[in-house]
This record gives structure tokens, C-alpha cells and sequence, in this order.
């Protein structure tokens, strides 16, 4: 049924749109409406998105990262007859955004939650414990709080709150309370120095017992805070409700349970509402074909809505 799969060239890898086929056909873009994708990335869905609304089309694209801006903005000017505005900043300003484009009217909208490959396979950014490099962790590269800020200055029991509650890290005091040890013995400033403290709070018996990383939800939670996401989720969703016109198609891969939750739970007041009716009763979910090609899709989970009034 879902039998889109393209591709945008990232560098020297390529980068693969996550359920892009499921997303397009929930989305059904057609010539000459206007799409905002809020997460735009390296532009993978954009680009497909652009090329069945163009030339009369737009598309919006937003993301904090101006590096992926660049990336999106080579992939989306290959669309012959392309229109599209890029800009930095948060989603939430999604509707100034709007304005400066010209755009008097919106049909579709699209977030990709999480990372993207090109940040976690960056080795200077951060984001992933596969690289020994400096906590960063800045989805802005421009913003002034990294992960190395949070680590050397929350107090224990913050630190634990937020391992517990955006991570659900089971062993959040035990690392919380071997990281203020470390610190202050010396900085904890590189991904390494935070594995090595995971590694030494968790037990054996439960890294063995897991197919996770031990470092996975630390490093996840972390993110969260310092890139504010789950606020920003919310508050973009709670600002769409009113906003967008009866037709619009509202769709959101998100990767994890929190922001799953946040979608699913949001959904449904809007359907409750009376507003909205669901175009995905349950969560769409990668194939099995999919996450032979694309493992990190495997967690994904695409849910979609439309205004009926």
C-alpha cells in the first residue's frame, strides 16, 4: 500500500524520510496548496511534499538547525517550479513565520520529531554517545545552554528529576548522585566522561538484560531540557487548535513515548472537541522492510488528524 521511498543525499550518506509513503498519503498533497513542515530537517519530506504542490504550491519549512536549513534548501530548490521560504527558529513561531511568508492560508502541517541523522552522526554536536565529543546537545547551534551546562549545574534532585521524568531512567538517583561526585572532582564535559559515570550507576545485571545502551535515556532526557522539546510540542499544538481552517491535514512522527503521549493526548481533546477527526485510530508503525533499510525508523509512530470545521 505505502510504497514511497525516496531519498535526499546528505553529504556522502543519504538520508532516508521516515514512513515517507504513510505521510503522503495521510498528507495527500496536491498542486498548488501550502504545506508547513515544521521539523523540516534536510528537507527528505519537504522535497516530496514540494514536488506534488508545485509550481502554484508552497511549502514552509522551519527548523532551529541552520545547517539542515542549508541541506533543505539544496534538496528543495532541485523541485522545478519550487516556491518555499526557510526559517530558523522554534516551531512555536510558526504563525510570524507564516506572515513573512506571504502564506494567507494553510492545508497541511507536518512535524518530524527527534533528531536527525545528520545531527546524530555528527561527532561534534554531541548528541550521540557513539562519538567522544563535547556535551552540546544545542539542536540551535547558535543557543547559549549545552548539555555540559545542565550536567555541572543542576542540583542532585533536579538531575534525577530529569533523568526520571524524560528519560523514565530507573537508576536516575544513583547516576545523579555519581555525577555531582565527579564534578566535583572535575567538569563533566564530554560524552565519554557521561557514559563512563551511566555505565559505573547502572548495574550489570540490568545493562545485560536490556538491548539499549545503558547511556540511551540519559542522554535522550538531557536533550529534551536543553532544547525545551516537549514545551515547545505542546505549546505549537495547543496554538494550531484555533488556528488552522477547516480541510487542514495535521500529521506527527514522533519517536518516543513522551512525545507520543503529547500527540495522542492532544489529539484526542481536539477530536472530543468535535473540531477534528482522526485519520490514524492507532499509531502507524515502520514495516518490517522499512527498518531493514532504515533501523533507526523503528521506533517511529505517525499519527494524523484533520479539521472538519
Amino acid at each position: 500500500m505505502y510504497i514511497v521511498r525516496e531519498m535526499t543525499v546528505v553529504g556522502d550518506k543519504a538520508h532516508i524520510p521516515v514512513l515517507l509513503g504513510e505521510v503522503l498519503e495521510l498528507l495527500s498533497p496536491k498542486r498548488g496548496e501550502v504545506a508547513l513542515d515544521c521539523t523540516v530537517g534536510a528537507g527528505g519530506h519537504s522535497r516530496a511534499i514540494l514536488e506534488r504542490i508545485a509550481p502554484e504550491g508552497m511549502l514552509i519549512g522551519i527548523d532551529y538547525d541552520s545547517r539542515a536549513l542549508e541541506l533543505a534548501d539544496v534538496a528543495l530548490g532541485g523541485v522545478e517550479g519550487a516556491r518555499y521560504r526557510l526559517f530558523q527558529g522554534p516551531y512555536s513561531h510558526f504563525k510570524k513565520f507564516l506572515e513573512d511568508a506571504g502564506a494567507d492560508r494553510i492545508d497541511m502541517v507536518l512535524f518530524d520529531l527527534g533528531l536527525s541523522s545528520m545531527q546524530l552522526d555528527d561527532p561534534l554536536r554531541g548528541f550521540s554517545f557513539r562519538f567522544d565529543s563535547y556535551l552540546d546537545m544545542r539542536m540551535d547551534p547558535e543557543g547559549t545552554f549545552t548539555a555540559a551546562d545542565l550536567i555541572n549545574s543542576l542540583p542532585e534532585d533536579e538531575l534525577a528529576m530529569v533523568f526520571l521524568r524524560y528519560g523514565e531512567e530507573r537508576f536516575a538517583r544513583r547516576i545523579a548522585r555519581r555525577i555531582v561526585e565527579q564534578r566535583k572532582l572535575r567538569p563533566i564535559e564530554t560524552t565519554t566522561d557521561l557514559v563512563d559515570i551511566v555505565m559505573a550507576s547502572v548495574p550489570y545485571s540490568s545493562r545485560a538484560a536490556s538491548r539499549l545502551h545503558p547511556a540511551t535515556r540519559v542522554f535522550q532526557a538531557i536533550r529534551i531540557v536543553v532544547n525545551h522539546e516537549l514545551n515547545e510540542l505542546e505549546e505549537t499544538l495547543n496554538q494550531l487548535f484555533d488556528f488552522l481552517p477547516k480541510g487542514t491535514r495535521v500529521a506527527v512522527i514522533s519517536f518516543h513515548s513522551l512525545e507520543d503521549r503529547i500527540v495522542k493526548q492532544t489529539f484526542r481533546s481536539w477530536v472530543a472537541a468535535g473540531d477534528y477527526i482522526l485519520l490514524t485510530k492507532k499509531p502507524i508503525r515502520p514495516t518490517p522492510r522499512e527498518v531493514e533499510l532504515n533501523p533507526r525508523a523503528r521506533s517511529a509512530k505517525l499519527r494524523a488528524v484533520v479539521k472538519i470545521r
